[in-house]
């Protein structure tokens, strides 16, 4: 069996209450430089098995639990975890011939493989491993994706910076390409192209179909102005939900080019879809007149750590206070974060200065968390990242 991790009395309360992270603090002794990565076996100071789990040396997080019993994690126990969680999502209507074939299939530890992530886009699937533990399990999971969904592509995206607190360096890599290129999704029957090689995150970004969802619905015969676009695929919901135009900004125009594409493959006219490249904290600071009936505004995560939690938070305090400077009467002002230490409270005060000193008044007509493929787990709420407000305005 696996090596024993031994917990110091009294320290297995959270492990029983299923909680997958184990702290070094929490440990008898270190762990041994030569288990760095390794699968090991969880015990309470009597010697009672807790669980079987993968280690660091270097991370505070010391064991990330997989099983909470004397398991053996095999290609087997891969098979039977990742296809437990696909059959989740194709019960919540995603998967191949639905409205939705681009979706999240593993969330790590809400769905019990800490570190993992497996999207799926069509027929393809991109793969993050997080940690030292699933790289030693690497060939084991790309042997279980295998056998569950036979995928012609399989694409590895471990190009996160949360790798080297486990002394990895980012990686990504194709290990198989026998399908077309480029890749299209369906999303609540829009279409999309993603680039699942060189775009953001694994590709696209899955976990705000419920924010796009919500703009479409708000859209009809609105100016739309577009912050943080990305590749427009939040511009194109707001078009097909009938918005007069849109404006998408955004700093990388390698990404703005596939605003038209995406557009296009779904029948919209091009010049009511436009792009401009700028920085967007730049181009706000240059703004002040209103002229748009919608702001939407949706930037990368601003607070990594816990370190930069008060410059994140003047940083989205700009944006927000700038951003409902240019909304008309009777507006849209849609946000969404997606920092983890950016709480939903946070981001409520931070809307209210902001709307104060605007001489504006906020009404949510919706307030979104998670979608159902990206669940918040009861035993691990630090899964929790995402939280989004839909207001509409009054001056």
């Amino acid at each position: 069996m696996y090596p024993n991790v031994k917990l110091r009395p009294g320290k297995e309360t959270t492990v029983q209450q299923r909680h997958p992270w184990v702290f070094s603090g929490a440990l008898a002794e270190p762990i041994d430089e030569r288990l760095h990565g390794a699968l090991v076996q969880v015990i309470d100071s009597r010697d009672n098995i807790l669980g079987v789990g993968t280690c660091s040396r270097s991370s505070s997080i010391a064991v990330r639990i997989f099983d909470f019993s004397p398991a053996q994690i095999d290609t087997d126990w891969l098979v039977r975890r990742i296809t437990a969680a696909h059959e989740q999502r194709l019960r919540l209507g995603y998967g191949p011939d639905t409205a939705t074939t681009g979706y999240r299939v593993v969330f790590g530890e809400s769905d019990g493989i800490p570190g993992l992530v497996i999207d799926r886009y069509d027929s393809a699937i991109v793969l993050q491993l997080s940690t030292a533990g699933l790289e030693r399990l690497r060939p084991k999971i790309i042997d279980a994706v295998t056998q569950v969904f036979a995928p012609p592509i399989i694409v590895e995206r471990s190009d996160v910076a949360v790798r080297k607190d486990d002394l990895l360096a980012e990686y990504s890599t194709v290990h198989r390409w026998n399908g077309p290129a480029p890749i299209t999704i369906i999303e609540d029957g829009i279409k999309y192209q993603v680039d699942l090689v060189n775009g953001q995150k694994t590709g696209f970004y899955l976990d705000q179909r419920e924010f796009r969802r919500m703009v479409r619905s708000l859209a009809e015969g609105r100016k739309v102005l577009n912050l943080f676009s990305y590749t427009g695929s939040i511009g194109v919901a707001a078009l097909i939900g009938g918005a007069g135009e849109v404006l998408n900004i955004d700093s990388s125009e390698v990404a703005l080019s596939q605003c038209p594409i995406n557009a296009e493959l779904n029948g919209l006219p091009k010049h009511k879809m436009h792009t401009e490249a700028d920085d967007v904290f730049q181009f706000l600071s240059r703004q002040s007149e209103p002229g748009w009936d919608m702001v939407v505004i949706d930037p990368p995560a601003l607070i990594k750590s816990q370190r930069n939690i008060e410059a994140g938070r003047k940083a989205y305090h700009f944006l927000y206070r700038a951003a409902m400077r240019l909304l008309n009467p009777d507006g849209i002002f849609a946000c969404s974060s997606c920092s983890q230490f950016f709480s939903a409270d946070d981001m409520a005060i931070t809307l209210r200065r902001a709307s104060v000193q605007n001489g504006v008044s906020l009404f949510p007509i919706k307030v979104l968390g998670h979608p159902d493929d990206h669940p918040v787990s009861l035993y691990f709420p630090e899964s929790s990242y995402l939280k989004s407000f839909i207001c509409s305005t009054s001056r």
